[in-house]
This record gives C-alpha cells, sequence and structure tokens, in this order.
C-alpha cells in the first residue's frame, strides 16, 4: 500500500501547461496508460523538452505531467505534457493552460508504481492536515496533477518502490 511520506507548499510562478487532452472516453483498462505509451512511442516529449526548457519554468520542471481537471457536473480532463515557462511558443499539434503564479500542495507518494495510482482523495487530506486548502480556477474546477520526477519515479529503491508527487492547486500563502 502506498504511503504519504512528504507534504509541503511550492510556490510557483506563472506557467504554460503544452499538452494534449484526453477524457473519460480515452480510458483503457481504467487509465491513460495507454495514452502514455503514445507520448513515448511518438517522441511527444522530446519536442516538448526542445520546444520550451521546461527545467527554468521551476523546481522540478522538467517532470513529465499528467494534469486533471475535476468539476462537478462537467466531462474529467486528463492532459500529458509539461509544464513550461509562460508564453512558450505551442508546437503544431499541443494545446495550452496557462497557470498564474500559484503555491501547490505537493504529496510525495512511497510504494510500488501500481500503487501510487489513483490516490488524488489521500493526498488532498494530507494537504488539508498541514491546514493548506485546496482551490477551484475562476470556473470552479479543481486542477491537479501527477507528477513524475526522476530519478525518484524512474529508479526504485532496495523494495522495488518509487517516489509519485501528486500537487493541488492551493490558496497562497500570506507574505
Amino acid at each position: 500500500m502506498a504511503q504519504i511520506i512528504k507534504t509541503y507548499r511550492q510556490s510557483v510562478p506563472a506557467m504554460r501547461f503544452i499538452g494534449k487532452k484526453y477524457e473519460d472516453g480515452d480510458r483503457v483498462n481504467g487509465g491513460f496508460g495507454k495514452q502514455w505509451g503514445e507520448w513515448f512511442f511518438n517522441g511527444w516529449f522530446e519536442v516538448l523538452e526542445k520546444t520550451c526548457n521546461p527545467k527554468s519554468a521551476y523546481e522540478n520542471g522538467d517532470a513529465f505531467i499528467g494534469l486533471m481537471r475535476w468539476k462537478e457536473g462537467e466531462p474529467f480532463e486528463y492532459w500529458i505534457g509539461m509544464f513550461c515557462p509562460a508564453n512558450t511558443q505551442v508546437p503544431a499539434g499541443y494545446s495550452i493552460i496557462d497557470f498564474d503564479e500559484s503555491d501547490l500542495g505537493v504529496v510525495w507518494l512511497y510504494g510500488k508504481e501500481h500503487e501510487v495510482y489513483g490516490q488524488e482523495h489521500k493526498c488532498a487530506d494530507s494537504c488539508f492536515k498541514e491546514g493548506y486548502k485546496i482551490i477551484p480556477d475562476e470556473q470552479g474546477a479543481y486542477w491537479f496533477f501527477e507528477r513524475y520526477v526522476c530519478p525518484r519515479f524512474t529508479t526504485p529503491d532496495e523494495e522495488g518502490n518509487i517516489i509519485l508527487d501528486i500537487c493541488h492547486f492551493i490558496e497562497k500563502a500570506e507574505k
């Protein structure tokens, strides 16, 4: 069973998410693994890495992202892509979502790869316990994402466990 080993606040600058959108109807066996396979097979991440220098977006900005949008009564959205610096030019065939300067509630899930998925509610609860308030966008939708940071996600430890970041947009800290 995956366990939460760390929860913290991270401030990020305005960013542009560049990627491709999927919906519930695109799921295969309940998930989006097929689409991730297409991204690697087609070299779509390589295009983004060359286009936007994602390392400069924010700490861990070079991670691949599974971005989710949820709002009661509206179709669920799952996007695959990367966060890039604001105003990055968009390659043909990709879509964008611009995000203002924000604070994230970052949760590290530790476990076997098959155990860390679908734990967004557990991670939201961890954010609440830290006193963070998860906030919706101007349309009342909640955005959150899986952040696949190398090597903590890609290189299992001696027990075969990895770490997946789950990030929720939270109310900014008072300065």
